[in-house]
């Protein structure tokens, strides 16, 4: 078997995309509109994906207002002032506050991978947000006639809906999307917040057998946004000991930005779990530098030293427009650093003589 290497899923949305999605969003174009914008976007991003020769591809969020947000955008019983989430170079996202119950998602991923599998042949991954993510939604002080134990109930029966309705449609595998799991620790240092989240996403894992878990992965880093991060001076081993008691198959993990990418693959040699795979990351959607297909390989060779071959997959670091309105990186390079993540995967593989 060759090296597996698949991407995390964001990919940056063209001009026309964006226009019309802020169009729409103050009412100037019709759902029919944006519908077709969309539609054109994800046709687009899959024949540039299979022109990469990504042996697993993703539709590229093209349709997803954001990798957060997609499952509550047009619920009524949200206020604008939620969880405010500060990235290193100032600019923060806010996420919404949940005033009411029951909760319910609006939208599921799968409608997403529906979309995408009509248009190709080729695997196709879907990511889906975690329940820790979106258990930010519900405010400390609480919310009359639903409390946070019933919240918790309809929020984690409402992730594992998302996750096997994937499955179902016939999704490669579903990524977890845990970019909070970093920031977790930078905001409580003792790390009960970082197990709290753990916990509360194993209560979805729990609900799946294990051969259902061997399709189901997790993604974490120190997010990526505008070509800043939420938390990347938080020590990965304050994160992975605990990332790794995750009930999931693969992992994907950040690593070509990380300034000692040997320390972070000792990290990960120590703390990953018998059965996991570790996809690491081998380009960095932040620098606008693309990689050389070389510079891949010698990544993908200098993890070989510390992860098994039978376990060892490659990735980008994150998502590379994760948010729709993000412009920082433009299409063509996102997809010439796929390019060099693919045929650069390849060639460590030749010369690690596997596959």
């Amino acid at each position: 078997m060759p090296i597996p290497t698949e991407p995390v899923g964001s990919i940056p949305r063209s001009t026309e995309l964006i226009a019309g999605m802020q169009q729409f969003a103050a009412g100037r174009l019709s759902r029919d509109q944006l519908a077709r914008l969309q539609d054109d976007g994800v046709r687009d991003t899959i024949k540039r994906f299979e022109a990469t020769e990504s042996p697993v591809i993703s539709d590229g969020e093209q349709s997803k207002p954001s990798f957060a947000t997609y499952p509550i955008h047009g619920l009524a019983s949200l206020a604008p002032d939620g969880v405010t989430i500060p990235f290193a170079d100032g600019h923060t996202r806010r996420l919404p506050r949940l005033t009411a119950g029951p909760f319910r998602y609006q939208t599921y991923a799968d409608a997403y991978l529906v979309a995408a599998r009509a248009h190709t042949r080729v695997p196709v991954k879907q990511a889906v947000i975690a329940a820790s993510a979106l258990s930010l939604l519900y405010p400390e002080d609480g919310i009359r006639g639903y409390p946070r134990d019933a919240f918790l109930q309809d929020l984690v029966r409402e992730a594992e809906t998302d996750i096997r309705r994937c499955l179902a449609a016939g999704a490669h595998v579903v990524q977890i999307d845990f970019t909070e799991g970093r920031l977790a620790v930078k905001l409580d240092p003792t790390k009960g917040v970082l197990k709290a989240f753990v916990d509360l996403n194993n209560r979805v894992l729990d609900r799946f057998t294990a051969d259902q878990r061997g399709r189901i992965g997790v993604h974490t880093c120190p997010g990526g946004d505008q070509d800043s991060t939420h938390s990347a001076d938080v020590d990965y081993a304050e994160l992975l000991p605990t990332l790794f008691e995750l009930k999931a198959t693969s992992f994907y993990i950040q690593c070509a930005s990380e300034p000692d990418r040997g320390r972070a693959l000792r990290l990960v040699k120590q703390h990953a779990k018998p059965g996991q795979r570790i996809f690491i990351g081998v380009t960095d959607p932040i620098d606008p530098k693309v990689e050389t297909p070389e510079q891949v390989r010698d990544r993908v060779l200098e993890a070989a030293e510390y992860i098994p071959l039978d376990r060892l997959g490659t990735t980008d670091d994150c998502g590379f427009a994760p948010f729709s309105d993000d412009t920082s990186t433009d299409r063509d390079t996102a997809f010439a650093k796929i390019r060099a993540r693919v045929a650069g995967t390849a060639l460590a593989a030749r010369k690690l003589r596997v596959g």
